[in-house]
């Protein structure tokens, strides 16, 4: 059988997923009783809770006696790893752009990797039935954008569709009528070459590997195209590192094929097909698998480097161990090193002082989802402080900026330039983009951008999109304030006590309702000034047999404010932590004891 191997690659909420679930609808993937979820590929429990794409995932489908592996990837900055090294197992890519959004962000860094590659480009431009559509104007935008990524004259030289991924329609012109996606698939199978492998089934077997799963039947689950050879199940094979040193030796014990959204074992799988196999317990990604016979790797793609690092450390408060089973830092670094393995955008390595690991990723929301999944699993945790990774050049201290898309209601655009001007933002274009908004692109350091979103939303009354991606290193832009203000600790151990929180909110909002465990040292609220309080939640109302109308107040408690892992993250000060349980989220101040912070503020003043 023919093969076309084919991403889908695009900015976040453009509709890649949906437009998969139509194409394996209307290849007649599914049976027509079949009870199918919506957006099938979004297959973990966090893709589904947030409606994002986190993990690139193959599929297939057949479309007139020829297969068609289709790669469904991220579209959020943050998992830009998965989508580079998932680029090298296709021979084509579907842009797939919004008709009145146009390219954001993402769309340029996943576009430029792909036609660095050579790969050649389907110009998609999705949602065309949404009201404020401009695919004429997107059309431009997009020409625009690869004639700045340096697109030779056939990657210039796209096929366009106009679509409606959700309804399951495309058409070459935008007055055709809209039935089906054929035209989608017959422009796959013209415009797609066939894979660019040896088809020579006498040549030995090789295969790069680009993703890493764990399944607990078949152990280490690797997943790659085949680029020469035959792979049959049972085969010997051995694994060769980056450098060409032999890893390890062993047998294919399980080869598997996708088709459609499942794994079938199949006997054997020929050059140019995507299959997984399992067998081997050491080899990872960017590794070779090859016949005993090969003796030099395949080039694997280079990975950019990460740009933000925290800090996880053992959870030492308290209340450690009372709703976590995994505490030590053992279980932490092992579980760690696993994910290191599978996501190559993600760096781990041993802090100074032991039971902590520097773990190093592209941005808050890579990060934020593995502490999530790991919380999930029943670890206990404390969380840094997010900080950007400097570059020394020359001397020169340099800090990753990063560009920022902002499409934003007018009205709003004051506030909007002046928040991100504080933060050493520096405003590079501004336009109106319809419908009463305006496009801002700025380019910013990444450290001025930690914890803004929040705040962003709240200025622009949550109809603001703000999109980043990493730009380029510049020199160091000098001190970035901070949040300005002070939080509320308690200072002492026990149950909060409402008549004690009541009391307390004429000193700022809550973070913590009555009846909750706190311990010294732990954030209870936000202070109104900008120093720090220590106060105490514990203390109850004295009883005696006065009774007054001003004694006996009701008391009525103004909602706390309940953070998010990620706003929680966001909100941290250098000397604060997230403790992180399978049950709670608590902020923390790093130092409890109160003549232990002050020594420690003292001796940072000095340094």
């Amino acid at each position: 059988m023919q093969i076309r191997n084919i991403a889908i690659i695009a900015h976040v909420d453009h509709g890649k997923t949906t437009l998969v679930d139509q194409l394996l609808r209307q290849s007649g993937t599914f049976r027509a009783n079949q009870q199918v979820a919506e957006r099938v590929m979004d297959s973990n429990d966090l893709e589904k809770e947030r409606g994002i794409t986190i993990l690139a995932k193959p599929t297939s489908v057949v479309w007139k006696d020829t297969r068609i592996n289709i790669v469904d990837t991220p579209g959020h900055a943050d998992f830009g790893g998965e989508v580079e090294r998932i680029l090298s197992m296709v021979d084509g890519v579907v842009v797939l752009v919004d008709s009145a959004e146009g390219p954001l962000p993402q769309t340029k860094f996943v576009t430029g990797k792909a036609l660095r590659l050579g790969l050649r480009p389907i110009v998609l431009i999705n949602k065309i039935d949404r009201p404020d559509a401009r695919p004429d104007e997107v059309l431009n935008e997009v020409f625009d954008l690869f004639a700045a990524l340096d697109a030779n004259e056939e990657q210039l030289d796209f096929p366009i569709l106009y679509a409606s991924g959700k309804q399951g329609w495309a058409v070459t012109d935008i007055n055709d009528p809209r039935e089906t996606l054929a035209p989608l698939f017959d422009l796959v199978l013209a415009h797609v070459p066939q894979p660019s492998v040896v088809n020579d089934t006498e040549l030995p077997f090789t295969m790069l590997a680009t993703t890493l799963e764990s399944d607990p039947f078949l152990g280490r689950i690797l997943t790659g195209r085949i680029q020469s050879g035959v792979a049959r199940q049972n085969m010997a094979v051995k694994s060769l590192g980056v450098d060409g040193n032999l890893l390890e030796q062993g047998r294919l014990s399980k080869l598997l094929a996708f088709r459609g959204i499942e794994r079938v074992p199949v006997e054997e799988a020929s050059a140019g097909d995507i299959v997984a196999i399992a067998g081997l317990t050491v080899t990872t990604v960017a590794d070779t698998i090859c016949a005993p016979e090969v003796t030099a790797p395949l080039r694997a793609q280079p990975i950019d480097p990460p740009t933000l690092a925290m800090t996880f450390s053992i959870n030492d408060s308290p209340l450690a161990g009372t709703e976590g089973s995994k505490v030590q830092s053992r279980v932490i670094r092992e579980r760690l090193m696993r994910e290191a393995e599978g996501n190559v955008a993600l760096k781990i390595a041993d802090a100074p002082g032991g039971d902590a690991f520097e773990v190093a990723g592209r941005g808050e929301l890579q990060l934020g989802i593995l502490i999530e999944q790991m919380r999930r699993e029943g670890f206990e945790l404390s969380i840094s402080r997010p900080r950007v990774l400097f570059k020394e050049e020359n001397g020169q201290r340099l800090e990753p900026i990063e560009e920022v898309v902002i499409d934003v209601d007018d009205e709003f655009t004051g506030v909007v330039v002046e928040k991100v001007s504080v933060r050493k933002g520096e405003l590079k274009e501004m336009r109106p983009s319809g419908g009463g908004k305006t496009r801002l692109v700025f380019h910013c350091p990444s450290r001025g951008l930690i914890g803004y979103h929040g705040e962003f939303l709240t200025d622009t009354r949550g109809t603001g999109l703000m999109n980043r991606l990493f730009h380029d290193y510049a020199p160091y832009k000098g001190a970035i304030p901070g949040r300005r203000n002070g939080v509320l600790i308690s200072n002492g151990a026990g149950e909060s006590v409402a008549y004690a929180l009541w009391n307390l909110e004429d000193r700022g909002p809550m973070f913590i309702d009555p009846g909750v465990k706190v311990y010294e040292g732990m954030i209870i609220g936000e202070h109104t000034r900008d120093n720090d309080l220590e106060v105490n939640p514990l203390k109850g109302k004295q009883l005696t047999n006065i009774r007054t109308t001003s004694k006996d107040e009701a008391v009525r408690l103004t909602p706390p404010r309940k953070m998010s892992l990620e706003q929680a993250i966001a909100y941290l000060g250098d000397d604060e932590l997230v403790e992180v349980t399978p049950k709670s989220i608590r902020l923390r101040k790093r130092y409890l004891d109160s003549n232990e912070r002050k020594r420690m503020s003292r001796s940072a003043e000095s340094a």
